[in-house]
């Protein structure tokens, strides 16, 4: 049977039976691009979305060097033209005012032996890409749209389908609007494998992972236009004595800033204005002066700004029979370092690998996909450990709450006004270039010792504070043990199955 041939008895068993290789639930940025990927590879497809109307959501709107790698491999840079996006060189970080630029490092996954993985097909500095998260959406869409290999249907997942025979799942429930009727009817679509990825409010992760996302704040989002931010093509993090603000340029007019509140916070309370409250008072007076008549501006609408929770979900090994749970339904992180889309397109280069026809002719067969479900689980952490412990440990830093917190903080920038590899290192790894666990786990505690020297400098001064030396050693313990209480149970959950 010629290739046209099968295309077309696919496309029908898809349209009349509903019945595929795989049935992809959610069209957002891990869904389209694990359907692509399949697809390409001679797999037959469904892909089910409940909405295919642009979607209008305040983050996945940075994607980082790692991931614009990761979408080369698999045949999507393109999506990101033709969106208005903006080139994105690096990060300024300011704290109390005083900044130093981050630029994304030469060379720094060649240095690290990562050239396999990390790769730049335009050569030179590595770029990431800020843009309109819709946007960005609707090309990958219409890229699966104009694969012959995928059916995209809107239709609304509300359950799946397992045999009555051993516990596997045979495909999915759904409700799908009828045009004739106005009314939303039962649907069924089969597949030998189901790939979940509904994203961070799944409602399948807690039946087939039986894990919750921990939030502790929120991001609320405003749009400031014609902003100009203190390094052009540079993600800003503002640090003060309020969590981190982020703002990066979405559009050649529009800036997105993400304020960052947690829970219980006092200056946000209803009392004493709200949120809004938080950001014209606590907010505004930390920013750059420049970036303040815009933000102000973008406040006078009176409305309450969007929000997002900031979650963190450890990822699981999936050894469901006929299912795998992805993308954040499955693993995330809080967005501070913006590597949520680098984590989901790397992972999808690797499930194409592990699931390619070569190794696995028939995705019925369930032994063969937990051994690569397995083998994904552990090979995934190499990019998505060093994404997801940075973003929470560098969170603790920057919304620091507390002296040692704060201390380390401190040490943190000072350690990034150095210089050299003491920003090369921890970009090149925020960036998803430098895949190396270890280095992580260097210059965390090479600012943790950084900031103890800081504290002791600090308490001892010269010759006449001597005497404050005991002191100097006790909030340097603290310190080194707020170091450990911060990332050693982020390591930890990475090592559990």
């Amino acid at each position: 049977m010629s290739d046209s041939v099968l295309q077309a008895s696919n496309e029908q068993r898809r349209r009349l039976n509903h019945e595929a290789d795989v049935v992809v639930v959610g069209a957002g940025i891990f869904g389209c691009a694990a359907a692509f990927a399949l697809a390409k590879q001679g797999r037959s497809v469904l892909l089910l979305e409940r909405w295919l109307k642009e979607p209008d959501r305040i983050v996945g709107e940075l994607l980082q060097p790692g991931g614009v790698s990761a979408l080369e491999k698999l045949g999507l840079a393109h999506c990101l033209e033709g969106i208005d996006s903006i080139t994105v060189k690096g990060y300024e970080v300011i704290y109390y005012g005083q900044g130093v630029e981050i630029p994304y490092p030469m060379n720094a996954g060649a240095a690290n032996g990562d050239t396999q993985e990390y790769t730049n097909e335009k050569g030179g500095r590595p770029e990431g890409r800020a843009f309109h998260h819709g946007r960005f959406i609707t090309q990958l869409r219409k890229a699966c749209a104009s694969q012959p290999n995928i059916t995209i249907v809107e239709t609304e997942v509300t359950d799946t389908v397992t045999s009555t025979h051993n516990p596997q799942v045979l495909g999915v429930v759904s409700r799908t609007l009828n045009p004739a009727t106005g009314e939303k009817e039962d649907d069924f679509y089969f597949g030998q494998l189901t790939i979940v990825a509904d994203g961070y409010a799944s409602k399948f992760r807690k039946q087939y992972i039986g894990k919750s996302p921990i939030v502790k704040s929120k991001f609320y989002a405003l749009e400031l236009i014609d902003c100009p931010l203190p390094s052009p093509n540079h993600g800003t993090v503002v640090l003060g004595d309020a969590a981190p603000v982020l703002l990066y340029q979405i559009g050649t007019h529009e800036t997105r800033a993400l304020i960052d509140v947690p829970e219980h916070c006092p200056t946000a309370s209803v009392e004493v204005g709200g949120v809004r409250g938080h950001m014209r008072n606590v907010i505004l007076p930390s920013l750059p002066k420049q970036v303040q008549p815009c933000f102000e501006k973008a406040l006078e609408d009176g409305k309450i700004p969007r929000s997002m929770p900031n979650s963190f979900l450890p990822p699981t090994t999936q050894l469901e029979k006929g299912i795998v749970i992805l993308g954040d339904a499955m693993n995330m992180r809080h967005p501070l370092t913006g590597g949520g889309m680098t984590v989901a397109f790397n992972d999808v280069v690797l499930l194409s690998r592990l699931l390619a026809p070569e190794r696995i002719p028939n995705l019925g067969d369930t032994a063969a996909i937990q051994k690569a479900m397995k083998e994904f689980h552990w090979k995934r952490k190499r990019l998505s450990s060093i994404i997801n412990i940075l973003a929470m440990a560098l969170y603790s830093l920057f919304a620091a709450n507390d002296r040692q917190l704060k201390s380390l903080q401190k040490g943190c920038f000072e350690y990034f006004q150095k210089g050299g590899n003491c920003i090369d290192g921890p970009v090149g790894l925020l960036a998803g270039i430098i895949r190396q666990p270890f280095i992580l786990f260097y210059h965390f505690f090479a600012v943790a010792f950084l900031s103890i020297w800081i504290v002791i400098s600090d308490t001892v001064g010269g010759l006449l504070g001597l005497w404050k030396f005991p002191v100097a050693i006790e909030q340097s313990l603290l310190v080194f043990w707020k170091a450990c209480v911060v990332i050693f149970p982020f390591i930890f959950s990475e090592m559990r199955s």
